[in-house]
């Protein structure tokens, strides 16, 4: 699984990535957060990346392309399937805007145990990632503990159970998104 299959484009500048994750059950305060850090985020020239989930995942791809930048959707199935299906339409905006990522080829079902090689490849195309909001078990975790073995910076925004355990694993406190961007 070393191959990753692309549609659209991946520039130099997607260098300057950041990952955005969080819960599939999104609060509205998980909305708004999202919406103001990767607004600020997307206009400070980095790209979003994300792994076209329900939820967070959702709104930090649609957030960026509505600031005018750059995104790249991982998925956890083949290039051919779009998972969950209601985000085909956010799936074909990225594209012109960004990038769909694959590790997996044409035809993979979206299995559960691909979303973990989904948030290894996230936490990789980033130099810091951002988790939003979570619960304590959560495949967010995941793609932080990715992050954090790599020497990938995490920042976690205060008030969930999985932003305020990372914060006391060792996680970067992000109150505003200067906080990240004074730091990458």
């Amino acid at each position: 699984m070393n191959e990753l299959f692309v549609q659209g484009k991946i520039l130099k500048s997607d260098a300057k990535a950041i990952a955005v994750v969080g819960s599939r059950k999104i609060t509205l305060r998980g909305v708004g957060l999202t919406r103001k850090f990767v607004r600020a985020l997307s206009k400070s020239g980095l790209t979003i990346v994300s792994g076209l989930a329900r939820g967070v995942d959702s709104v930090a791809h649609k957030t960026a392309l509505e600031a005018g930048g750059r995104t790249i959707a991982v998925l956890g199935c083949g290039l051919d399937i779009i998972y969950p299906s209601e985000n085909k339409k956010l799936a074909e905006e990225i594209v012109k805007h960004g990038a769909l990522v694959s590790p997996f080829p044409y035809g993979t079902k979206p299995y559960p145990k691909n979303f973990l090689a989904r948030n290894r490849i996230i936490a990789n195309f980033s130099l810091a990632v951002l988790v939003i909001e979570g619960e304590r078990r959560s495949g967010t975790l995941s793609t932080a503990a990715w992050a954090a073995n790599q020497g990938i910076d995490v920042f976690a925004i205060p008030g969930s159970e999985a932003t305020d355990w990372l914060i006391e694993q060792g996680a970067c406190i992000a109150r505003t998104p200067k906080d990240i961007l004074d730091n990458i």
